[in-house]
């Protein structure tokens, strides 16, 4: 993602930088997931700052791995109380992070029994033998 070097951006180039899109960046701020209120200029348009990209692209990376908007709001919500709030926030992250680290975990396992799959699909095609897949059942694990 490129950097910010404007000191206010638009919506589209919010957008843009983050990957979000307008409808998206809306949406969260009725949502009430900005850290601080977003700012309008005097044709009342949105304007982003670098504070608000930065959060944005940490943002999407919560949302992206699963983190519910609740969450996130919860968070944001901490920030704006500001200190004394911060071992909250740490146990937000920290419970999210050993959902992640859960669901990677499930992900490798999956993986782990589609190459076993590939590979055995791979050998019964090279030996012309693939009639007898599932013959007595799909195996779904590694020997």
């Amino acid at each position: 993602m490129t950097a910010v070097t404007n000191s206010t951006l638009t919506i589209g180039e919010v957008s843009s930088l983050t990957g979000l899109s307008a409808h998206t960046l809306r949406f969260y701020e009725r949502e009430g997931l900005f850290v601080e209120p977003v700012q309008r200029n005097a044709a009342g348009r949105r304007v982003f700052g670098e504070q608000e990209v930065n959060w944005l692209r940490v943002c999407a990376k919560l949302r992206s791995s699963g983190m519910p908007l609740p969450d996130i709001r919860r968070y944001a919500e901490l920030v704006r109380q500001g200190p004394g709030t911060e071992a909250e926030r740490f146990e937000i992250l920290r419970g999210h992070e050993a959902k992640v680290a859960q669901q990677m975990a499930d992900l490798q396992e999956a993986l782990d029994v589609i190459r076993f799959k590939v590979a055995l699909y791979a050998k019964h095609l090279e030996a012309g033998s693939a009639d007898s897949l599932w013959r007595d059942g799909p195996s779904c694990s590694a020997p």
